[in-house]
């Protein structure tokens, strides 16, 4: 059932367990997910608690100090702590007697050992917390997970407390976009509620009235999607391996227009005027990255091969499969570009000296989990190039994840002498660069735009040799983004 709130609250909505006016929430996981719903909700008015078994990352969250890099977060974060509505802790007792509302916002990674998720992160959250319960509490899940979980976690929770106490389990999976969290907190396009009683759903209402109330004063409606903890769980990885599959399909089409000629920007401009297709998520490049797209597809497929229906997301794999080549694509450009020959072995690109720009999966973060930007820069140094790498915020996780490469201070320190520039992540500081005057630095006027996020036609005029993903040598006129 889909019902759009507006300014109609629940006609009896159920009193917190706690006996506060408000629901009482806390989020067990201060990472990237719980860290920000944390603060988000702290922000809209609630009594908030952030719950790790990390003590630094407690303690830098309680000095005012997020471990993440998303816009605007920092200051709502220090703010939120001295109205004294957020607070954040190590201890699961402190979190039992304080919440009525428990979101599970742990990590879900990929298994060492296969593709299927790795849930121990949501057992422990669950196990540490509900001994603890002595009242009634809804514990929901915000983690993304296979389906089948929630039912899990109900078990799980049975035997962890009184039966007396009735802890609910509900399922309200999030949709953030790193780099646009906050604004997908406050103003969400959509809420799932994944219940099996009114109290569950009316305390789950209570906990997001916050978001209502502030989509009231704004005149916007928000859908709410009820529903059973099956259909919840299926909501976010399905969204996902949709996504996923749209930007492999565009890449397809780069592969498809690098054969034959054609310009795979303004094939995507094209079809995007299609309201069945739509324009967002076409950008050609070198695919997707980050800790949710690959490992959810990935686990997505392992579920549904546990379930008997492995077939059904077959497609998924080769989805992985067109997102892996777009990265050696880059390589390939370069030995093309730098006149090295491109053998079984791939080339041999040493004694050239190149320019990484980007290291984060995508702009405005300083994620670099299963980044396809350290992915090619892996590569081109493997392949004998010296390279120096510089991103405007991923610098730091960046070294730790690939020590092996140069990292330049600033963009000058990057691209002076450079023989080649690949511009892999499409922060608006390498979008908008001048190339007459990186040309003055630079050792030789060769660039890869391997997110097509550069004005191709600039570039070209101010006499570089210009290549993008999927598109002809002499981009096709106003073929730009």
């Amino acid at each position: 059932m889909t019902i759009a709130f507006s300014s109609n609250p629940l006609q009896t909505p159920a009193t917190p367990p706690s006996g506060a006016r408000r629901p009482r929430l806390t989020f067990l996981g201060t990472g990237y997910l719980g860290s920000t719903y944390a603060i988000c909700f702290a922000e809209l008015g609630y009594e908030v608690l952030g719950v790790d078994v990390e003590p630094e990352k407690i303690a830098k969250l309680a000095g005012g100090e997020v471990p993440i890099h998303e816009p605007n977060l920092d200051d709502l974060l220090r703010k939120n702590l001295a109205s004294g509505r957020l607070r954040f802790s190590t201890d699961f007792a402190e979190a039992a007697a304080f919440g009525d509302v428990h979101f599970i916002c742990v990590g879900t990674p990929q298994r060492a050992d296969g593709v299927a998720a790795d849930l121990r992160y949501v057992e422990n959250a669950v196990t540490m917390l509900a001994p603890h319960l002595t009242r009634k509490a809804l514990i929901v899940g915000k983690s993304t997970v296979p389906v089948g979980t929630a039912e899990w976690v109900e078990q799980l929770v049975a035997r962890h407390t009184r039966p007396d106490l009735g802890v609910e389990v509900a399922w309200n999976p999030e949709f953030l976009q790193e780099g646009l969290a906050v604004e997908d907190v406050l103003r969400p396009n959509r809420v799932i509620f994944g219940v099996k009683t009114e109290w569950a759903y009316e305390m789950l209402y209570a906990a997001h009235k916050g978001t209502f109330d502030l989509a009231v004063t704004e005149d916007r409606e928000i859908p709410v999607v009820i529903t059973d903890f099956a259909t919840a769980e299926l909501v976010k990885v399905a969204a996902n391996a949709f996504l996923a599959t749209k930007i492999s399909f565009i890449n397809a089409m780069a592969e498809v227009c690098e054969a034959a000629g054609g310009d795979v920007t303004q094939l995507a401009r094209a079809i995007g005027y299609d309201g069945r297709i739509g324009n967002k998520f076409l950008r050609a490049g070198i695919g997707f990255g980050g800790g949710c797209l690959p490992k959810d597809i990935r686990a997505f497929q392992a579920r549904a091969q546990e379930l008997g229906v492995g077939e059904s997301l077959r497609f998924l794999h080769e989805v992985d499969l067109i997102n892996q080549r777009r990265r050696q694509k880059v390589v390939e450009i370069a030995a093309d570009l730098l006149s090295r020959p491109y053998g079984p072995a791939g080339p041999d690109l040493s004694g050239i000296k190149i320019a990484a720009l980007g290291a984060s999966f995508k702009p405005n973060t300083d994620d670099v989990r299963d980044s396809p930007a350290l992915s090619v820069v892996r590569r081109l140094s493997r392949a004998g190039a010296d390279v120096a790498v510089y991103d405007p915020e991923a610098m730091f996780n960046a070294e730790r994840e690939l020590p092996e490469v140069e990292y330049a201070k600033t963009l000058s320190d990057a691209v002076t002498g450079a023989d080649l520039v690949c511009v892999l992540t499409a922060w608006d500081e390498f979008r908008y660069l001048d190339p007459s005057a990186l040309a003055d630095v630079v050792a030789s006027q060769r660039i890869i735009d391997a997110m097509n996020c550069l004005d191709a036609p600039q570039w070209i005029n101010a006499g570089w040799e210009y290549r993008g993903m999927g598109r002809s040598v002499t981009p096709a006129l106003g073929a730009t983004d």
